[in-house]
């Protein structure tokens, strides 16, 4: 519920505070007072509609899930709408877009105004049925939970069925493509880091004239070894160190020669061959891993493809039983819908009398499997659809749908907030609407604009907006209050006694 609702700064109103209580909630006042702007600044705080106001915020009791909306949840949650150069809405402080609030506020905020379908919609209705099924001993809802599971793992099957279906179609490509791909990366064959090796034996072919003859002309040193050992001798000098360094510089010689004579046998053409094929697989795939990765994975598909018409056979037994299963527990559920849609029809019926509404007619028609069955529920109002029937009807149907559906509530059911609902009804009809909505009321925090005393004198809370000079002002009326502005609806601003005592008439009998 809405606990406190505050505004600064809108048209006319400069500053107000409401403390709204549970239950049903009454605005009254005369005409251009500002009781529709008020409405229009509550709805603005909660982003379902906008406003000029410098600041409009209300504090609810709604429970936010901090894991969905990533804000914080607390006792009370402050939803806010500031304007200055432009509007911002804030909940718990933390900026929000005006999407992201008005879409969190739609979970406990309906709008009785413009005709809003959401409550005929064939899911709701399809809830409200199964309530009652289950509130006389009934266990739908075990039922339907069967019912969900089985249909929710045949629904995978079938798409599982579908695209093996959608392969086979396509199996003989598929696997001309797959042997392909496998034959043209097994023809390179390649192996792990051999592009490396490749490219070390190119480089070493491609200095390797050069280098040994520059080993060849080196090798006049030794020519000239004994003269040196001969002039270390005359020194008395000792001469290992040299006959090292220049067996060091033998043998090193001598290796680089017999590794570039092992690459005499080595094909230039055949190594750059080879780099080439290599290098259109990198280019390809990426590396030479990942060539073979890939060959793998497609040794794997060509074995399924040769394998599907086995799992297509397992899935289209498994499919089978599910279809079975499933089409007989809908079955089942339909069933028991249909014995509910007649009791259904008449409370809907006994409601919509009460509220001087023609009768409704209510039918069930099958429709494609979903994840409640296979019915949808489809309502007229007087063999009208309704779409062509006036929004005050519409929106008294809405409230018999309502007051079917809070029957068997266990919990709050949010706030509903109606702008002259009651308007140019007579008196029995406004009082046929008051009785409903008190009803919904134990479920429903209920915000309401009236102009006729009997929806005025059923509120459990009364606020007159009236205007001082050109303020618009907010006051919560007490008894005696309240007796004097029902009298004033009903006399004008002449206020007879008869008024008066009409006026407490109602109010005792509302109590």
């Amino acid at each position: 519920m809405i606990e406190r609702f505050y505004l600064k700064d809108y048209l006319s109103f400069r500053e107000i505070e409401l403390n709204p209580t549970a239950g049903l909630v009454v605005f009254t006042g005369p005409s251009g007072s500002g009781k529709s702007i008020l409405m229009k600044a509550i709805l603005s705080s909660l982003g379902t509609d906008s406003c000029e106001a410098s600041l409009c915020e209300s504090s609810v009791t709604w429970e936010l899930d901090s894991s969905e909306t990533g804000i914080d949840n607390d006792d009370i949650n402050i939803f806010k709408h500031i304007k200055k150069e432009k509007s911002r809405y804030f909940i718990n402080n933390q900026s929000v877009s005006r999407k992201a609030i008005s879409e969190l506020s739609s979970n406990y905020l309906k709008h009785l105004s413009l005709k809003d379908f959401s409550d005929f919609e064939n899911e709701n209705l399809i809830s409200i049925i199964d309530t009652r099924i289950q509130n006389k001993s009934t266990d739908i809802y075990s039922l339907k939970y069967e019912y969900e599971k089985s249909f929710v793992e045949h629904k995978k099957v079938k798409i599982e069925l579908d695209k093996i279906e959608e392969e086979e179609r396509k199996i003989v490509e598929l696997k001309e493509f797959a042997t392909f791909e496998i034959n043209k990366i097994q023809e390179i064959d390649p192996k792990v880091s051999e592009d490396e090796e490749l490219l070390e034996i190119k480089k070493e072919l491609s200095r390797k004239e050069k280098v040994l003859e520059t080993i060849s002309l080196a090798n006049v040193i030794f020519d000239s070894e004994h003269f040196v050992n001969t002039a270390l001798d005359a020194l008395d000098a000792q001469s290992s160190f040299f006959d090292d360094s220049m067996n060091e510089l033998r043998a090193l010689f001598d290796s680089a020669e017999a590794k570039f004579n092992a690459l005499e046998d080595v094909d230039i053409e055949e190594v750059l061959n080879r780099i080439e094929e290599l290098s259109s697989l990198k280019r390809r795939y990426g590396s030479i891993e990942e060539a073979l990765a890939y060959k793998e994975q497609k040794i794997i598909e060509l074995t399924k493809y040769e394998n599907i018409e086995i799992t297509k056979d397992e899935l289209v037994k498994k499919e089978a039983i599910l279809s079975k299963e499933v089409q007989k527990l809908s079955d089942s559920l339909t069933k028991l819908r249909r014995l509910e849609l007649s009791t259904f029809t008449d409370d809907l019926n006994r409601y919509l009398k009460d509220l001087y509404l023609r009768d409704a007619q209510v039918s069930m028609q099958e429709i494609a499997l979903n994840s409640y069955g296979k019915d949808e529920i489809l309502i007229n109002l007087n063999h009208t659809q309704l779409n062509k029937v006036s929004t005050g009807e519409f929106n008294r149907l809405r409230l018999a749908i309502l007051a079917l559906k809070s029957e068997f509530m266990s919990q709050n059911g949010g706030v509903l907030m109606l702008d002259e609902i009651d308007a140019n009804l007579s008196g029995e009809e406004s009082m046929s609407v008051a009785k409903v909505l008190r009803q919904l009321s134990k479920h429903f925090q209920i915000f309401v604009i009236s102009h006729q005393p009997q929806l005025t004198s059923m509120g459990e809370q009364h606020f007159l907006v009236h205007k001082n000079e050109d303020e618009s002002m907010v006051k919560e009326l007490s008894f005696d209050d309240r007796i004097d502005e029902i009298a004033r609806i009903i006399s004008g601003d002449s206020v007879s006694n008869e008024a008066k005592s009409f006026a407490k008439e109602l109010l005792e009998a509302s109590r």
